[in-house]
């Protein structure tokens, strides 16, 4: 099975030394994008603030071409990004389900992924686990992040459709 395209949509807003985004792409990850007009067209967008999930019914749209883009941002600032790329892109929005961030400036909050937590996650729901865990080895939070997710993330991979993802969800989480 062929690896999933990944593009990161980089706006300049972070740390460079903490950037997962450019660690990725110095490994051959992803591929940088700071002009728009060079992003895929077409595939979805990991935004944290869609209403709808990605999960098993995007794999479809994946494996006609499509891309899957991260947005590398400031926690501060992901508001008017979302806005902006939304306003610029066409590709579908979706955010993923919670699991636990590991790495060392949000550990252990529900939601508040690095770009490479956040690849892992949409990778594993779209059947690429070892795609997955190959982007997550360069990062010395890899095994704390599989570890604290366990059995979410396994839970999750099981799933047959996005609404039966919504509901497992809230087996490991407290709804909001």
């Amino acid at each position: 099975m062929e690896d999933i395209p990944l593009h990161v949509i980089h706006l300049d807003q972070d740390d460079p030394r903490k950037c997962s985004s450019r660690r990725m792409e110095k490994f051959g990850f992803c591929n940088l994008h700071k002009d728009l007009k060079k992003s895929p067209k077409r595939g979805i967008l990991l935004d944290p603030l869609a209403g709808q999930l990605i999960g098993p019914d995007e794999r479809n749209l994946i494996e006609k071409g499509g891309a899957l883009v991260g947005l590398d941002c400031s926690w501060k600032q992901i508001d008017s990004s979302v806005e902006y790329l939304s306003n610029k892109t066409r590709l579908d929005n979706r955010t993923l389900p919670i699991v636990l961030a590991a790495n060392p400036v949000s550990w252990g909050k529900p939601g508040r992924l690095s770009n490479v937590e956040a690849f892992a996650v949409a990778l594993i729901l779209l059947g690429r686990r070892k795609q997955a865990e190959k982007i997550m080895k360069p990062f010395k939070f890899c095994e704390q992040f599989f570890t604290l997710n366990k059995e979410p993330l396994e839970a999750y991979e099981l799933a047959s459709s996005n609404q039966e993802l919504a509901n497992v969800q809230w087996e490991f989480f407290d709804r909001p």
